[in-house]
């Protein structure tokens, strides 16, 4: 266009005419009609947006110029932070020693098969009653009182030493039995009670004491099949000299009224039978219960009269 002119058109301008076009680095003048900038520095994710876009122009003298200045002026895509992701965060706990955990580990209580794998089984002695009944009566009464619920040694029979059949144990505590029995006749009374751990266990011991007994009444006192109100007309109408029996039972007889205590002169512990689950007797907290119980109702008191006599079978 400044060719065809023959003359700098420029200089010969007017003030105000010669500030209205636009030059370039090179000289080149065009129209800012001409350029429409669509989408400057516009960018996406750190991409660059649409480059300059011309329009058509009104003759093709000025498109070259146009596209070279496109590429000088195209700006530079500007580097792209990466955005920081959030980071998780964990506890890491830490490693349990062995130390550790032997402490937190809790202490398992040990069972009656466990003590009696590591020791043969020891035969109850009267001391282990009178522990057993200190450690059943310290949590409600005082010193004095439990001072009180000592025992005699005197009032202790024999204990068997595991050698015994129960026919053989009570002929050595008892050798004037025949004696005893023929002197006995008083009703609603026994001369001597056996005492076990359940109705079953009181059938094995009446079977296995016939050598002893011989003529002698004996009489089941368990709950198994027979009513109270049943037992205590029994005793009423006749002599009965044994009596084999649960402690729950006879304890029920005697505040009914069906059983007197003062006749009373051998009262027998089946103190080392073992059950299935190896328990004897006074392991079982309900049974242990019931005879402490029991002694409680003019037991203890006989015995410290020494006109009773105790036995650990």
């Amino acid at each position: 266009m400044a060719d065809d002119l023959g003359d700098e058109w420029w200089e010969n301008q007017p003030a105000g005419a010669a500030s209205s076009p636009e030059l370039t680095e090179k000289g080149h003048v065009w129209e800012p009609r001409r350029i429409v900038p669509c989408c400057m520095y516009h960018t996406v994710g750190g991409v660059p947006g649409d480059k300059w876009q011309t329009m058509k122009a009104s003759d093709g003298e000025g498109r070259g110029d146009t596209e070279m200045m496109q590429q000088e002026t195209a700006p530079v895509p500007a580097l792209s932070k990466k955005t920081k992701q959030p980071k998780e965060c964990f506890l890491v706990q830490p490693k349990e020693t062995k130390e550790d955990a032997t402490k937190t580990r809790k202490r398992r209580k040990k069972k009656i098969t466990d003590v009696l794998a590591k020791s043969e089984p020891k035969p109850g002695t009267p001391e282990d009653l009178q522990k057993l009944m200190k450690d059943y009566y310290s949590s409600n009464r005082s010193v004095i009182e439990l001072e009180e619920l000592n025992l005699p040694d005197s009032c202790f029979l024999k204990a068997n030493d595991l050698t015994h059949s129960l026919s053989s144990y009570l002929k050595e505590i008892c050798p004037k039995w025949v004696k005893l029995r023929k002197n006995h006749n008083e009703k609603k009374s026994v001369l001597m009670l056996i005492i076990c751990s359940s109705a079953l266990r009181a059938l094995e011991l009446i079977r296995s004491m016939t050598a002893f007994r011989g003529d002698s009444k004996v009489m089941k006192l368990f709950a198994k099949h027979i009513k109270v109100q049943e037992q205590v007309k029994l005793l009423e109408k006749r002599v009965v000299h044994l009596g084999v029996g649960t402690p729950g039972r006879i304890k029920e007889l005697i505040k009914q009224g069906g059983l007197n205590l003062n006749p009373l002169k051998f009262l027998v512990f089946d103190w080392n039978w073992r059950d299935q689950k190896l328990r004897r007797m006074m392991d079982i907290p309900e049974i242990r219960k019931e005879v402490f119980e029991l002694l409680e109702m003019g037991v203890l008191s006989l015995c410290k009269s020494e006109s009773l006599k105790l036995g650990l079978f």
